[in-house]
């Protein structure tokens, strides 16, 4: 099995079993090892006080694209901790896009991006997520190298 037939086989058997990403209508676009790209159009149920998307719900859909970049490796991994800017709303039915990429990967830690964007192409997001891989951990098993 080559990386990316890994990264998939291990998104689709974490999308099984993620009831956030999927009850928030979340779309995985693309994953290889190491990236993920996923939207997630924003609903009226999204939406704050002031009528822009939470940014808990911005969060989460770059929190969903880190954790599928993370894991694309088939070692279970955690994260440890991240740090998230937002520079602009995201307002009801905009499309929201995150784009996960692996920054280093070193022993059992991992840095990566996130990058979340409208469909004006216009930032919304940055978010800097940092992983701890479990030691022995995969979340496929029984797979052929």
């Amino acid at each position: 099995m080559n990386p990316q037939q890994l990264a998939e086989a291990v998104r689709d058997a974490m999308l099984a079993n993620d009831r956030a990403t999927r009850s928030l209508g979340m779309e995985i676009l693309a994953v290889g090892p190491g990236t993920a790209t996923i939207a997630m159009t924003v609903r009226e149920d999204m939406l704050n006080g002031f009528d822009i998307c939470h940014g808990g719900l911005i969060t989460t859909l770059a929190d969903s694209a880190f954790a599928f970049a993370c894991n694309s490796h088939n070692e279970l991994t955690v994260a440890s901790g991240f740090n998230v800017d937002i520079v602009a709303p995201g307002r009801a039915g905009d499309r929201l896009t995150a784009r996960a990429q692996e920054v280093s990967l070193s022993g059992r830690t991992g840095v990566y991006d996130i990058s979340v964007r409208n469909q004006r192409d216009e930032l919304v997001a940055v978010f800097r997520g940092k992983s701890y891989r479990i030691k022995g951990k995969p979340i496929v098993t029984g797979l052929t190298d």
